[in-house]
């Protein structure tokens, strides 16, 4: 069989293999090398055709006998194979992948100026496109004419796109730059795809900016690839179906709801019935801190559990393909909306408030069930990105939760 990969440094959260399975009958792995260890791999003639990520674009180009135009262009190389003579060629298939990603999401950049963050292979990759597409741009680094500390200068700005890795998993939550400050604001594409939604990507959409995260480029770009490797088309609706596929597989399906909704039993059922990982949010709190939730209200005052649940969830979110059971009031931190938006489907699991069990939980008991939905129940439907009757049997709570996120998801892709 043929034998593919992937080469970078640190490839743990790689989707490559799994989307390359979906195009092809072909093997492929995962290389990690050391920048030292990259002349030995180039030597193997073990593998077909390699894939090529951070921080290796340009590293690999001058192993390469022969280049693309795009690898002229774009000065990266992204994708690697052998020709029939043996030799290596170096080609570039970020700059399809990132046109086709602007078309998928329906944003539009001929003639509008764009900010490019980053000078590293990906930037490269883009600022091709754009130039292929009429876009005027303005690459933005650490240290070159145009960089963080000057940009005022470009409040004009129609699009902006992210090639960096600022807010990759497992550094999530972290941003290159304020939105805010960019009034004319179009557009905002961001190469990261994990997590599927940003820092960047969640304040473009809380200020209604048409947005769009790396998964498609990555599906795109890789099926330019496999057509390299194997040389058989692979057409654009088999990078549709691998897009709505993945999207679903990556993200979370999150329960919130009052206590003693059923969230944790719904969870169980999802997980039989859909073969994701669970994730108890309670009773990762009590295997975290040695403590129940309850215990540490009684014992700790509910400031100082909020703030121990906060740091939790901040953990569980960058998790992908998970259904998680979030506790009641993990609604009152809007810190816990990003922490749970940026993978996660959220579905309001709903049940009579005067069936709602108190006993044994204390902020229940405190305040009473009743009273403790009418001020969680606003913060629920910001959350909630759909919401489900709680039935009596746990799999059709279930099965109509699966169903809303399958919706959920539909519409955001």
């Amino acid at each position: 069989m043929l034998l593919c990969g992937l080469l970078g440094k640190k490839l743990g959260h790689s989707y490559s293999p799994g989307i390359h399975a979906l195009m092809g009958n072909y093997g492929y792995r995962l290389f990690e090398r050391e920048e030292n260890g990259i002349g030995e791999l180039l030597s193997q003639n073990d593998w077909a055709g390699l894939n090529v990520t951070i921080p290796y674009k340009k590293t690999v180009l001058p192993y390469m006998d022969e280049v693309s135009d795009t690898v002229r262009l774009t000065g990266s190389v992204n994708t690697i194979t052998r020709t029939a003579a043996g030799k290596l060629r170096g080609d570039n298939t970020d700059v399809y992948g990132f046109m086709e990603m602007l078309r998928h999401a329906g944003i539009g950049v001929h003639g509008k100026k764009t900010l490019v963050l980053g000078s590293g292979g990906a930037a490269c990759a883009v600022n091709a496109a754009l130039d292929i597409l009429g876009a005027p741009h303005v690459t933005v680094s650490r240290s070159g004419e145009y960089n963080y500390q000057n940009l005022h200068r470009h409040a004009d700005a129609r699009v902006i796109v992210n090639a960096t890795p600022v807010g990759m998993y497992p550094d999530n939550g972290a941003s290159p730059v304020d939105l805010k400050m960019f009034p004319a604001l179009e557009g905002v594409v961001d190469l990261v795809y994990n997590p599927a939604r940003t820092a960047l990507l969640m304040q473009a959409e809380s200020l209604g900016i048409p947005r769009a995260g790396g998964l498609y480029m990555l599906i795109a770009q890789a099926a330019r690839s496999s057509e390299l490797f194997t040389g058989r088309a692979v057409g654009r609706e088999k990078v549709e179906y691998i897009y709505r596929r993945l999207s679903k597989e990556m993200m979370n399906l999150v329960l919130i709801g009052m206590p003693g909704c059923g969230k944790s039993t719904a969870a169980k059922s999802i997980a039989r019935l859909t073969g994701r990982r669970l994730v108890d949010a309670d009773e990762a709190f009590t295997e975290r801190y040695g403590l129940t939730p309850a215990e540490a209200i009684r014992q700790k005052g509910e400031a100082a559990f909020r703030d121990m649940e906060q740091a939790l969830l901040k953990d569980i979110g960058k998790g992908s393909g998970l259904v998680i059971a979030a506790g009641g009031g993990a609604v009152t931190r809007e810190e816990n909306y990003f922490s749970l938006h940026q993978n996660g489907i959220m579905i309001w699991l709903k049940r009579d408030v005067e069936s709602l069990p108190a006993e044994g939980r204390p902020l229940s008991e405190k305040y009473g069930a009743k009273a403790l939905y009418e001020i969680r129940r606003p913060l629920y439907e910001w959350f909630a990105d759909a919401a489900v009757n709680v039935s009596e049997d746990a799999d059709e709570t279930a099965r109509r939760a699966a169903e809303a996120m399958e919706k959920a998801v539909q519409a955001l892709i």
